[in-house]
Protein backbone atom coordinates (compact mmCIF):
# COMPACT_ATOMS: atom_id res chain seq x y z
CA UNK A 1 0.00 0.00 0.00
CA UNK A 2 2.21 3.09 -1.37
CA UNK A 3 4.21 4.19 1.24
CA UNK A 4 4.30 3.46 4.71
CA UNK A 5 2.49 7.08 5.82
CA UNK A 6 1.16 9.41 3.16
CA UNK A 7 3.14 12.22 2.98
CA UNK A 8 1.30 15.32 4.44
CA UNK A 9 3.61 18.53 2.85
CA UNK A 10 4.16 16.94 -0.39
CA UNK A 11 7.43 18.71 -1.12
CA UNK A 12 3.36 10.15 -25.90
CA UNK A 13 2.08 11.77 -27.67
CA UNK A 14 -1.10 10.22 -29.18
CA UNK A 15 -2.03 9.85 -32.61
CA UNK A 16 -4.84 10.43 -34.26
CA UNK A 17 -6.59 12.61 -32.24
CA UNK A 18 -9.92 14.78 -32.28
CA UNK A 19 -8.70 18.13 -31.37
CA UNK A 20 -12.41 19.72 -31.73
CA UNK A 21 -15.98 18.53 -31.25
CA UNK A 22 -16.41 18.77 -34.50
CA UNK A 23 -13.78 17.08 -35.59
CA UNK A 24 -15.33 14.20 -34.28
CA UNK A 25 -18.76 14.59 -36.06
CA UNK A 26 -20.03 16.69 -33.35
CA UNK A 27 -21.38 19.95 -32.47
CA UNK A 28 -18.44 22.45 -31.18
CA UNK A 29 -19.56 25.08 -28.64
CA UNK A 30 -16.03 26.50 -29.40
CA UNK A 31 -16.08 26.60 -33.06
CA UNK A 32 -16.88 30.45 -34.70
CA UNK A 33 -20.01 31.21 -35.91
CA UNK A 34 -19.76 32.24 -39.45
CA UNK A 35 -18.23 35.50 -39.64
CA UNK A 36 -17.27 35.94 -36.64
CA UNK A 37 -13.65 35.90 -35.41
CA UNK A 38 -11.54 33.28 -34.45
CA UNK A 39 -12.22 32.71 -30.41
CA UNK A 40 -8.63 32.88 -28.86
CA UNK A 41 -7.89 29.46 -27.55
CA UNK A 42 -7.56 29.21 -23.38
CA UNK A 43 -4.59 27.39 -22.73
CA UNK A 44 -4.19 27.23 -18.62
CA UNK A 45 -0.23 27.22 -17.26
CA UNK A 46 -0.13 25.23 -14.19
CA UNK A 47 2.96 24.74 -11.84
CA UNK A 48 3.35 22.63 -9.17
CA UNK A 49 6.43 21.10 -7.08
CA UNK A 50 4.55 17.62 -7.24
CA UNK A 51 6.84 15.19 -9.07
CA UNK A 52 4.83 12.55 -10.92
CA UNK A 53 5.44 8.75 -10.26
CA UNK A 54 3.85 7.25 -12.97
CA UNK A 55 0.76 7.80 -15.63
CA UNK A 56 -0.31 4.53 -15.69
CA UNK A 57 -3.46 4.24 -12.77
CA UNK A 58 -2.37 0.98 -11.82
CA UNK A 59 1.13 2.06 -11.23
CA UNK A 60 1.75 3.65 -7.77
CA UNK A 61 -1.18 5.08 -6.09
CA UNK A 62 1.11 8.53 -4.88
CA UNK A 63 -0.63 11.72 -4.47
CA UNK A 64 1.64 13.50 -6.96
CA UNK A 65 0.12 11.70 -9.72
CA UNK A 66 -3.45 11.47 -8.72
CA UNK A 67 -4.15 15.46 -10.13
CA UNK A 68 -2.39 14.29 -13.83
CA UNK A 69 -4.61 11.03 -13.45
CA UNK A 70 -8.25 12.26 -12.46
CA UNK A 71 -7.59 14.77 -15.78
CA UNK A 72 -6.66 12.06 -18.17
CA UNK A 73 -9.01 9.04 -17.39
CA UNK A 74 -12.64 8.51 -16.41
CA UNK A 75 -14.01 6.15 -13.90
CA UNK A 76 -17.78 4.56 -13.57
CA UNK A 77 -18.30 7.62 -10.91
CA UNK A 78 -17.07 10.58 -9.04
CA UNK A 79 -17.86 13.07 -6.57
CA UNK A 80 -18.66 16.93 -7.57
CA UNK A 81 -17.35 19.63 -5.60
CA UNK A 82 -20.25 19.81 -2.60
CA UNK A 83 -21.87 16.44 -3.21
CA UNK A 84 -20.67 14.30 -0.39
CA UNK A 85 -21.50 11.51 -2.18
CA UNK A 86 -20.70 9.46 -5.72
CA UNK A 87 -22.48 10.59 -8.90
CA UNK A 88 -22.42 8.96 -12.38
CA UNK A 89 -18.81 9.75 -14.54
CA UNK A 90 -18.71 6.89 -17.68
CA UNK A 91 -22.03 5.04 -15.42
CA UNK A 92 -25.06 4.86 -13.52
CA UNK A 93 -24.24 2.36 -10.90
CA UNK A 94 -26.30 0.44 -7.95
CA UNK A 95 -25.82 -2.69 -5.58
CA UNK A 96 -28.20 -5.27 -6.93
CA UNK A 97 -27.75 -7.40 -3.93
CA UNK A 98 -24.93 -6.86 -1.30
CA UNK A 99 -22.15 -8.67 -3.22
CA UNK A 100 -23.71 -7.31 -6.83
CA UNK A 101 -22.34 -3.73 -7.91
CA UNK A 102 -24.09 -3.35 -11.81
CA UNK A 103 -23.05 -0.16 -13.76
CA UNK A 104 -24.68 0.94 -16.70
CA UNK A 105 -22.00 2.57 -18.98
CA UNK A 106 -23.08 5.85 -21.20
CA UNK A 107 -23.77 5.25 -24.91
CA UNK A 108 -21.18 6.42 -27.56
CA UNK A 109 -18.33 6.96 -24.64
CA UNK A 110 -14.74 6.69 -26.93
CA UNK A 111 -11.11 7.03 -26.42
CA UNK A 112 -9.39 9.71 -28.28
CA UNK A 113 -7.42 7.13 -30.10
CA UNK A 114 -11.31 6.51 -31.85
CA UNK A 115 -11.43 3.19 -30.03
CA UNK A 116 -14.88 2.52 -28.31
CA UNK A 117 -14.91 2.48 -24.19
CA UNK A 118 -17.37 -1.09 -23.66
CA UNK A 119 -17.99 -2.98 -20.74
CA UNK A 120 -14.73 -5.04 -21.87
CA UNK A 121 -12.19 -2.26 -21.38
CA UNK A 122 -13.56 -1.88 -17.64
CA UNK A 123 -13.25 -5.42 -17.04
CA UNK A 124 -9.89 -5.57 -18.57
CA UNK A 125 -8.84 -2.35 -16.34
CA UNK A 126 -10.07 -4.31 -13.44
CA UNK A 127 -8.73 -7.11 -13.94
CA UNK A 128 -5.31 -5.98 -15.38
CA UNK A 129 -4.85 -3.47 -12.13
CA UNK A 130 -5.21 -6.50 -9.61
CA UNK A 131 -3.42 -8.69 -11.10
CA UNK A 132 -0.30 -6.35 -11.33
CA UNK A 133 -0.32 -5.55 -7.85
CA UNK A 134 2.22 -2.88 -8.47
CA UNK A 135 4.01 -2.15 -5.35
CA UNK A 136 2.38 0.94 -3.81
CA UNK A 137 -0.78 0.94 -6.56
CA UNK A 138 -3.71 0.60 -6.05
CA UNK A 139 -4.80 -3.28 -5.97
CA UNK A 140 -4.99 -3.71 -2.08
CA UNK A 141 -7.97 -1.46 -2.24
CA UNK A 142 -9.91 -3.55 -4.63
CA UNK A 143 -9.82 -7.00 -2.11
CA UNK A 144 -13.22 -7.58 -1.97
CA UNK A 145 -13.72 -7.51 -5.69
CA UNK A 146 -14.13 -10.91 -6.81
CA UNK A 147 -14.39 -10.14 -10.55
CA UNK A 148 -16.08 -7.93 -13.36
CA UNK A 149 -18.59 -9.56 -15.54
CA UNK A 150 -20.19 -8.27 -18.65
CA UNK A 151 -23.74 -8.89 -20.01
CA UNK A 152 -23.68 -6.98 -22.97
CA UNK A 153 -21.49 -3.90 -24.44
CA UNK A 154 -23.10 -0.96 -22.23
CA UNK A 155 -23.34 -3.64 -18.72
CA UNK A 156 -20.51 -4.52 -16.40
CA UNK A 157 -21.35 -6.01 -13.35
CA UNK A 158 -18.68 -6.18 -10.15
CA UNK A 159 -18.99 -8.87 -7.76
CA UNK A 160 -17.92 -8.98 -4.87
CA UNK A 161 -16.40 -11.68 -2.15
CA UNK A 162 -18.41 -9.87 0.32
CA UNK A 163 -20.70 -7.29 1.23
CA UNK A 164 -18.35 -4.01 1.00
CA UNK A 165 -20.22 -0.46 1.60
CA UNK A 166 -17.15 0.87 0.11
CA UNK A 167 -17.06 0.30 -2.99
CA UNK A 168 -19.37 3.16 -4.67
CA UNK A 169 -16.24 5.62 -3.26
CA UNK A 170 -13.27 3.22 -3.95
CA UNK A 171 -14.87 3.03 -8.07
CA UNK A 172 -13.87 7.25 -7.32
CA UNK A 173 -10.18 7.11 -7.45
CA UNK A 174 -7.51 7.01 -10.09
CA UNK A 175 -6.88 3.37 -9.39
CA UNK A 176 -10.61 2.57 -10.67
CA UNK A 177 -10.01 5.09 -14.08
CA UNK A 178 -10.79 3.10 -17.12
CA UNK A 179 -7.76 2.25 -19.85
CA UNK A 180 -8.08 1.29 -23.47
CA UNK A 181 -7.75 -2.61 -23.78
CA UNK A 182 -6.43 -1.94 -27.34
CA UNK A 183 -3.75 0.43 -25.99
CA UNK A 184 -2.28 -1.32 -22.50
CA UNK A 185 -0.51 -4.72 -22.14
CA UNK A 186 -2.09 -6.45 -19.72
CA UNK A 187 1.07 -7.98 -17.95
CA UNK A 188 3.13 -4.28 -17.29
CA UNK A 189 2.81 -0.67 -17.02
CA UNK A 190 2.43 2.22 -19.46
CA UNK A 191 3.93 4.96 -17.62
CA UNK A 192 4.82 7.38 -19.96
CA UNK A 193 1.78 8.02 -22.25
CA UNK A 194 -1.99 7.39 -21.42
CA UNK A 195 -5.02 6.79 -23.31
CA UNK A 196 -8.17 7.48 -20.83
CA UNK A 197 -11.96 9.01 -22.08
CA UNK A 198 -11.04 11.53 -19.59
CA UNK A 199 -11.74 15.53 -19.67
CA UNK A 200 -8.07 15.62 -21.38
CA UNK A 201 -6.13 13.85 -23.37
CA UNK A 202 -2.06 13.63 -23.22
CA UNK A 203 -0.25 15.50 -25.83
CA UNK A 204 3.20 15.80 -24.40
CA UNK A 205 5.39 14.63 -21.14
CA UNK A 206 8.78 14.93 -19.78
CA UNK A 207 9.05 12.99 -16.59
CA UNK A 208 10.08 15.50 -14.12
CA UNK A 209 9.16 18.64 -16.55
CA UNK A 210 6.26 19.05 -18.08
CA UNK A 211 2.93 17.57 -18.82
CA UNK A 212 0.65 18.75 -21.65
CA UNK A 213 -3.07 18.43 -22.07
CA UNK A 214 -5.43 19.00 -24.46
CA UNK A 215 -9.17 19.48 -23.84
CA UNK A 216 -10.61 15.87 -24.80
CA UNK A 217 -14.05 17.08 -26.68
CA UNK A 218 -15.53 13.44 -26.96
CA UNK A 219 -15.89 13.36 -23.31
CA UNK A 220 -19.35 12.47 -21.83
CA UNK A 221 -18.78 12.89 -18.04
CA UNK A 222 -19.09 14.83 -15.40
CA UNK A 223 -16.23 17.53 -15.92
CA UNK A 224 -16.08 18.57 -19.07
CA UNK A 225 -13.43 20.76 -19.84
CA UNK A 226 -13.88 24.78 -20.06
CA UNK A 227 -10.58 25.68 -21.00
CA UNK A 228 -8.62 23.92 -24.13
CA UNK A 229 -5.57 23.08 -22.56
CA UNK A 230 -3.81 23.33 -19.74
CA UNK A 231 0.76 23.11 -19.96
CA UNK A 232 1.60 22.03 -16.10
CA UNK A 233 5.15 22.67 -15.29
CA UNK A 234 6.65 20.70 -12.67
CA UNK A 235 9.28 22.82 -10.44
CA UNK A 236 11.84 22.25 -8.12
CA UNK A 237 11.55 23.55 -4.88
CA UNK A 238 8.75 26.53 -3.30
CA UNK A 239 11.23 29.10 -4.39
CA UNK A 240 10.61 28.06 -8.10
CA UNK A 241 6.75 27.93 -7.38
CA UNK A 242 6.72 30.99 -5.97
CA UNK A 243 8.54 32.74 -8.60
CA UNK A 244 6.39 31.44 -11.13
CA UNK A 245 3.34 32.85 -9.78
CA UNK A 246 4.20 36.30 -8.49
CA UNK A 247 6.16 36.95 -12.80
CA UNK A 248 2.68 36.15 -14.05
CA UNK A 249 4.74 32.90 -15.99
CA UNK A 250 1.81 30.62 -14.62
CA UNK A 251 -1.76 30.92 -14.33
CA UNK A 252 -2.19 28.39 -11.21
CA UNK A 253 0.32 26.79 -8.62
CA UNK A 254 -0.58 25.13 -6.08
CA UNK A 255 1.20 22.45 -3.57
CA UNK A 256 4.22 23.48 -2.03
CA UNK A 257 4.26 26.74 -1.05
CA UNK A 258 5.72 28.04 2.32
CA UNK A 259 3.79 29.39 5.01
CA UNK A 260 5.21 32.97 4.23
CA UNK A 261 5.01 32.79 0.82
CA UNK A 262 1.48 32.38 0.89
CA UNK A 263 1.09 34.60 3.49
CA UNK A 264 2.83 37.32 0.86
CA UNK A 265 0.67 36.11 -1.61
CA UNK A 266 -2.47 36.70 0.00
CA UNK A 267 -1.56 40.48 0.06
CA UNK A 268 -0.95 40.90 -3.42
CA UNK A 269 -3.64 42.81 -5.33
CA UNK A 270 -2.05 40.29 -8.34
CA UNK A 271 -2.80 36.97 -7.27
CA UNK A 272 -5.85 35.31 -5.61
CA UNK A 273 -5.03 32.66 -2.81
CA UNK A 274 -7.96 29.79 -2.53
CA UNK A 275 -7.93 27.72 0.47
CA UNK A 276 -10.24 24.39 1.27
CA UNK A 277 -9.84 21.68 3.48
CA UNK A 278 -8.84 18.69 2.83
CA UNK A 279 -8.10 15.37 3.48
CA UNK A 280 -4.41 15.53 5.01
CA UNK A 281 -4.49 14.66 8.48
CA UNK A 282 -1.79 14.93 11.51
CA UNK A 283 -1.71 13.20 14.66
CA UNK A 284 0.46 11.28 17.39
CA UNK A 285 0.53 7.67 17.21
CA UNK A 286 1.04 5.75 20.59
CA UNK A 287 3.21 2.86 20.37
CA UNK A 288 1.84 0.11 22.39
CA UNK A 289 4.90 -1.94 22.42
CA UNK A 290 6.22 1.11 25.30
CA UNK A 291 5.78 0.24 28.49
CA UNK A 292 4.55 3.69 29.03
CA UNK A 293 2.09 3.85 26.31
CA UNK A 294 0.68 0.71 26.93
CA UNK A 295 -1.21 2.49 29.63
CA UNK A 296 -4.15 3.27 29.16
CA UNK A 297 -4.26 6.60 31.46
CA UNK A 298 -1.32 7.82 30.45
CA UNK A 299 -2.81 8.03 26.96
CA UNK A 300 -5.84 9.12 28.12
CA UNK A 301 -4.13 11.90 30.49
CA UNK A 302 -2.11 12.97 27.29
CA UNK A 303 -5.56 13.77 25.02
CA UNK A 304 -6.81 15.47 27.81
CA UNK A 305 -3.88 17.84 28.25
CA UNK A 306 -3.26 19.05 24.64
CA UNK A 307 -4.70 22.69 23.44
CA UNK A 308 -4.82 21.85 19.66
CA UNK A 309 -6.19 26.13 18.96
CA UNK A 310 -2.42 26.22 21.00
CA UNK A 311 -0.75 24.76 18.85
CA UNK A 312 -1.93 24.82 15.23
CA UNK A 313 -1.53 29.06 16.12
CA UNK A 314 2.24 28.41 17.59
CA UNK A 315 3.51 25.90 14.88
CA UNK A 316 0.94 26.54 11.95
CA UNK A 317 -0.02 30.24 12.16
CA UNK A 318 -3.24 28.82 11.88
CA UNK A 319 -2.44 27.62 8.48
CA UNK A 320 -4.15 24.30 9.36
CA UNK A 321 -7.46 23.32 11.25
CA UNK A 322 -7.72 21.90 15.18
CA UNK A 323 -8.96 17.93 14.13
CA UNK A 324 -10.98 16.21 16.98
CA UNK A 325 -11.16 12.90 15.53
CA UNK A 326 -9.65 10.76 13.00
CA UNK A 327 -12.06 11.69 10.52
CA UNK A 328 -12.56 15.07 9.44
CA UNK A 329 -15.88 16.96 9.65
CA UNK A 330 -16.26 16.51 5.73
CA UNK A 331 -16.40 13.34 5.69
CA UNK A 332 -20.07 11.43 6.30
CA UNK A 333 -19.88 9.82 9.54
CA UNK A 334 -17.29 11.86 11.14
CA UNK A 335 -18.10 13.23 14.79
CA UNK A 336 -15.57 15.10 17.66
CA UNK A 337 -15.19 12.15 19.10
CA UNK A 338 -12.11 13.51 21.36
CA UNK A 339 -13.85 16.97 22.41
CA UNK A 340 -16.93 15.19 23.43
CA UNK A 341 -15.03 12.88 25.38
CA UNK A 342 -12.65 15.39 26.67
CA UNK A 343 -14.08 18.75 26.65
CA UNK A 344 -11.34 21.31 27.05
CA UNK A 345 -8.21 20.92 27.79
CA UNK A 346 -7.72 20.14 31.69
CA UNK A 347 -4.35 19.60 34.12
CA UNK A 348 -6.46 18.58 36.95
CA UNK A 349 -8.83 16.23 34.96
CA UNK A 350 -5.44 15.01 33.61
CA UNK A 351 -4.06 14.50 37.05
CA UNK A 352 -6.98 12.78 38.01
CA UNK A 353 -7.15 10.02 35.29
CA UNK A 354 -3.12 9.23 36.48
CA UNK A 355 -4.06 9.11 39.91
CA UNK A 356 -7.31 6.67 39.07
CA UNK A 357 -5.09 4.33 37.11
CA UNK A 358 -2.31 4.12 39.70
CA UNK A 359 0.26 6.52 37.21
CA UNK A 360 2.58 7.98 40.15
CA UNK A 361 4.89 10.91 39.49
CA UNK A 362 6.30 12.96 37.00
CA UNK A 363 5.80 10.11 33.75
CA UNK A 364 9.13 10.56 30.90
CA UNK A 365 7.87 10.42 27.32
CA UNK A 366 10.35 10.08 24.35
CA UNK A 367 8.33 12.08 21.54
CA UNK A 368 9.91 11.30 17.43
CA UNK A 369 9.65 13.74 14.81
CA UNK A 370 10.84 13.75 11.23
CA UNK A 371 12.05 17.01 10.42
CA UNK A 372 10.54 16.78 6.19
CA UNK A 373 8.07 14.15 5.69
CA UNK A 374 5.58 15.87 7.16
CA UNK A 375 6.66 19.49 6.10
CA UNK A 376 8.14 22.23 7.78
CA UNK A 377 5.57 23.15 10.72
CA UNK A 378 7.01 19.59 12.07
CA UNK A 379 9.49 20.48 14.46
CA UNK A 380 7.18 23.84 15.74
CA UNK A 381 4.57 20.92 16.62
CA UNK A 382 7.06 18.69 18.27
CA UNK A 383 8.33 21.53 20.36
CA UNK A 384 4.65 22.71 21.28
CA UNK A 385 3.76 19.28 21.98
CA UNK A 386 6.66 19.12 24.30
CA UNK A 387 6.15 22.68 25.68
CA UNK A 388 2.25 21.65 26.80
CA UNK A 389 2.80 18.13 28.46
CA UNK A 390 5.87 19.71 30.49
CA UNK A 391 4.19 22.59 31.50
CA UNK A 392 1.53 20.42 33.25
CA UNK A 393 3.87 19.15 35.82
CA UNK A 394 2.65 15.78 34.59
CA UNK A 395 5.01 14.31 32.05
CA UNK A 396 8.43 15.09 30.95
CA UNK A 397 8.77 14.90 27.51
CA UNK A 398 12.52 14.50 25.38
CA UNK A 399 12.02 14.69 22.04
CA UNK A 400 14.33 12.51 19.58
CA UNK A 401 14.50 13.41 15.39
CA UNK A 402 15.34 11.27 12.40
CA UNK A 403 15.42 11.67 8.61
CA UNK A 404 12.98 9.72 6.41
CA UNK A 405 13.36 6.47 6.31
CA UNK A 406 15.61 5.59 9.57
CA UNK A 407 12.53 7.18 11.43
CA UNK A 408 10.28 4.28 9.98
CA UNK A 409 13.14 1.53 11.04
CA UNK A 410 12.72 3.54 14.75
CA UNK A 411 9.02 3.27 14.74
CA UNK A 412 8.81 -0.31 13.46
CA UNK A 413 11.41 -1.04 16.69
CA UNK A 414 9.79 1.03 18.94
CA UNK A 415 12.62 3.64 19.94
CA UNK A 416 9.58 6.30 20.43
CA UNK A 417 6.68 6.37 23.47
CA UNK A 418 4.81 7.89 20.52
CA UNK A 419 5.58 9.86 17.47
CA UNK A 420 3.92 12.44 14.69
CA UNK A 421 2.96 11.14 12.00
CA UNK A 422 0.77 11.97 8.66
CA UNK A 423 -2.04 10.36 6.36
CA UNK A 424 -3.92 11.19 3.38
CA UNK A 425 -6.74 8.46 2.81
CA UNK A 426 -6.38 6.27 -0.37
CA UNK A 427 -10.57 7.00 -0.95
CA UNK A 428 -12.82 9.02 0.22
CA UNK A 429 -14.92 7.51 2.71
CA UNK A 430 -14.40 7.80 6.54
CA UNK A 431 -13.81 4.34 6.63
CA UNK A 432 -9.73 4.88 5.22
CA UNK A 433 -9.21 7.21 8.22
CA UNK A 434 -10.10 4.17 10.74
CA UNK A 435 -8.88 0.92 8.99
CA UNK A 436 -5.41 1.63 8.88
CA UNK A 437 -4.71 2.25 12.46
CA UNK A 438 -7.05 -1.26 13.38
CA UNK A 439 -4.26 -3.41 11.59
CA UNK A 440 -6.22 -3.83 8.91
CA UNK A 441 -3.47 -2.46 6.12
CA UNK A 442 -1.10 -1.92 8.78
CA UNK A 443 0.68 0.87 7.71
CA UNK A 444 1.04 2.03 11.11
CA UNK A 445 2.78 -0.63 13.06
CA UNK A 446 1.83 0.26 16.77
CA UNK A 447 -0.11 -2.61 18.01
CA UNK A 448 -3.58 -1.85 18.49
CA UNK A 449 -5.73 -4.62 17.58
CA UNK A 450 -8.92 -4.40 20.12
CA UNK A 451 -11.91 -7.17 19.19
CA UNK A 452 -14.26 -4.51 19.80
CA UNK A 453 -13.32 -2.02 17.27
CA UNK A 454 -12.88 -4.50 14.71
CA UNK A 455 -15.83 -5.76 14.83
CA UNK A 456 -17.46 -2.62 14.51
CA UNK A 457 -15.33 -2.11 11.64
CA UNK A 458 -16.48 -5.24 9.74
CA UNK A 459 -20.15 -3.80 10.51
CA UNK A 460 -19.85 -0.52 8.66
CA UNK A 461 -18.00 -2.04 5.63
CA UNK A 462 -21.09 -4.36 5.44
CA UNK A 463 -23.98 -2.17 6.57
CA UNK A 464 -25.64 -0.21 2.91
CA UNK A 465 -28.51 1.59 4.78
CA UNK A 466 -26.48 4.79 4.92
CA UNK A 467 -27.67 6.15 8.22
CA UNK A 468 -26.92 2.67 10.05
CA UNK A 469 -23.88 3.31 8.44
CA UNK A 470 -23.10 6.81 9.71
CA UNK A 471 -23.70 5.53 13.36
CA UNK A 472 -21.68 2.20 13.01
CA UNK A 473 -19.00 4.98 11.94
CA UNK A 474 -19.52 7.37 15.23
CA UNK A 475 -18.93 4.43 17.21
CA UNK A 476 -16.09 3.71 15.82
CA UNK A 477 -14.67 7.05 16.53
CA UNK A 478 -15.50 7.00 20.01
CA UNK A 479 -13.69 3.73 20.80
CA UNK A 480 -11.08 5.65 19.12
CA UNK A 481 -11.33 8.77 21.19
CA UNK A 482 -11.85 6.24 24.61
CA UNK A 483 -8.60 4.31 23.93
CA UNK A 484 -6.50 6.69 22.52
CA UNK A 485 -4.25 4.78 20.01
CA UNK A 486 -3.53 8.00 18.14
CA UNK A 487 -4.22 11.65 18.56
CA UNK A 488 -5.75 13.52 15.80
CA UNK A 489 -4.03 17.07 16.23
CA UNK A 490 -4.81 19.11 12.89
CA UNK A 491 -6.44 18.91 9.45
CA UNK A 492 -4.69 20.36 6.36
CA UNK A 493 -5.96 22.16 3.37
CA UNK A 494 -5.09 22.37 -0.20
CA UNK A 495 -3.86 25.95 -0.64
CA UNK A 496 -3.58 26.90 -4.60
CA UNK A 497 -2.37 30.95 -5.93
CA UNK A 498 -3.87 31.80 -8.99
CA UNK A 499 -4.08 34.84 -11.28
CA UNK A 500 -6.90 37.18 -10.53
CA UNK A 501 -8.54 36.06 -13.99
CA UNK A 502 -8.86 32.74 -13.49
CA UNK A 503 -12.07 31.12 -12.29
CA UNK A 504 -13.74 28.56 -10.50
CA UNK A 505 -10.30 27.58 -8.30
CA UNK A 506 -12.55 26.17 -5.42
CA UNK A 507 -14.00 24.15 -7.10
CA UNK A 508 -11.36 22.74 -8.47
CA UNK A 509 -10.01 21.68 -5.41
CA UNK A 510 -10.50 17.98 -4.62
CA UNK A 511 -10.50 16.47 -0.63
CA UNK A 512 -8.00 13.81 -1.72
CA UNK A 513 -5.33 16.87 -2.05
CA UNK A 514 -5.14 16.85 -5.86
CA UNK A 515 -6.80 19.12 -8.96
CA UNK A 516 -9.74 18.47 -11.17
CA UNK A 517 -8.40 20.95 -13.74
CA UNK A 518 -10.78 21.34 -16.04
CA UNK A 519 -13.01 23.30 -14.24
CA UNK A 520 -10.55 25.81 -14.74
CA UNK A 521 -11.39 28.57 -16.90
CA UNK A 522 -10.46 32.75 -17.67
Amino acid sequence: MSELWRRVAVTAAVGGLCVGLAACGEPDDHAPHTGAPTPKAVLLRVATTDMIGSLDPAGPYDVASRTVLANLFQTLLTILPGKPTPVPDAADCQFDSPTTYTCSLKEGLTFPNGHQLTSSDVRFSFERMLKLKTPGGPAPLFSSVSSVSTPDELTAVINLKGPDARLPYLLTTTGASIVDEESYPSSKLLDTTAVGSGPYQLTAYRPGESVTLARFAAYKGSRAAQNDGVQMSLVKDPVALNKAIISGKTDVAYRGFTIGQLDKLRASSQVQVVESEDAVIQFVAFQLKSVTSRKLPVRRAIAQLIDRPALVKRAYAEHVTPLYSMVPPSFGGATDAYRSEYKQPNKAAAAAILKAGGVKGVVPLTLGWTPTQFGPGSKGEALELKRQLDASGLFKVTLRSAEWPAYQQLVRSGAFDMYLAGWVPEYPDADNYLAPFLGVSDPFPNGYRPAGALKLLQQERSEQNGIKRAALLGQLQDVFAREVPVLPTWQGRLSVAAGTDVQNVSGALDPLAFMHLSGLRK
